[in-house]
């Protein structure tokens, strides 16, 4: 029922709008801790709707063509931030599955047994046999753990104070925070650069995320380029061809990037560049500003009709 309305919203040609959807993780099962999280039977239900109402097209191609105002009717891409190992174990089955492509930006420093801070909190929050969380000494408070509302509770709390700390800093935090929870992190959380190249021999895009996955605002202008540049250097090693597309960590012009690092990404020769902001993108728009969006609903109506309303709001 969406797909003529689809069609009437983003035509083919130089009024075309690409619409592009953002992932990170794929988790096998439903997880208890973050229920509305993408697992295994709701992306095989998306893609199902996905191939249904749209052109998916691999991010590097559609950039061609919108740049040439040659974008199909109803154009959409797929992308995965970060580089999490379900994206290879579980998501690219179910995109093969149903003959789509993706995009996947590795941040490239946690390659090979690294974890994000991020996953660190999650990781103790969830793991930690303790019923309260003292973390004062830290400077981080009191956290009870006796049930899964607190366990969540706990975790927002916890990156909310350490997400804007600089990366060594919030390194540092979240290793002591695990230890004081009496928690191993786990450290097989993201790819390994084997299945980043087997995702590539597969046809998936791979695209740059920097090393470290830094708030390049907060940076400076020499930091900045050097996360951009040497993430964009491990993949072209890596996979022995051209890295042409770039992800912004976190992603929202003017507090996680700035103007400066959009020029940085330009002057580093990348083709395009994707920001998490909402809405979708016409061949007028700064292509090292791509934005991108996600329904976050669970049935194939709501999930729809929020992507269409993406695409109307777009044009108002």
């Amino acid at each position: 029922m969406f797909r003529p309305f689809f069609g009437w919203a983003s035509p083919a040609g130089p009024q075309a709008r690409l619409s592009i959807l953002i992932f990170h993780r794929v988790l096998p099962e439903r997880d208890p801790l973050f229920p509305d999280e993408m697992h295994a039977r709701r992306f095989d239900a998306v893609c199902g709707w996905l191939a249904t109402w749209f052109n998916v097209l691999p991010l590097d191609r559609a950039v061609e063509l919108l740049k040439q105002g040659n974008l199909p009717s109803r154009a959409a891409c797929i992308t995965f931030d970060d580089g999490y190992a379900d994206n290879h174990h579980i998501a690219r089955p179910i995109l093969q599955r149903h003959g789509l492509n993706a995009t996947f930006f590795i941040a490239t420093g946690f390659l090979d047994g690294g974890r994000m801070w991020n996953d660190t909190i999650i990781e103790t929050a969830r793991r930690s046999p303790l019923p309260l969380l003292n973390l004062s000494n830290l400077g981080l408070g009191c956290h009870p753990l006796g049930s899964i509302a607190q366990r969540q509770a706990a975790i927002a709390a916890l990156i909310a104070q350490i997400k804007y700390q600089p990366f060594a800093e919030r390194v540092a935090i979240t290793e002591q925070l695990a230890h004081q929870a009496q928690v191993q992190a786990p450290n097989d959380l993201m790819m390994t650069s084997f299945e980043v190249k087997a995702m590539r021999q597969a046809g998936m895009v791979i695209g740059a995320h920097t090393v470290s996955h830094p708030i390049l605002a907060r940076l400076s202008d020499a930091q900045a380029r050097d996360e951009i540049a040497s993430s964009k250097r491990c993949l072209e090693q890596l996979l022995g061809e051209r890295v042409g597309l770039f992800a912004y960590p976190n992603g929202k012009p003017g507090e996680d990037y700035s103007p400066a690092n959009v020029e940085v990404v330009r002057a580093l020769g990348f083709d395009a560049a994707v920001s998490t902001k909402w809405g979708t993108t016409t061949n007028d728009d700064d292509l090292f500003q791509i934005r991108r969006f996600t329904p976050w609903d669970q049935s194939r109506l709501r999930f729809g009709a929020r992507l269409l309303s993406n695409l109307r709001a777009a044009q108002g």
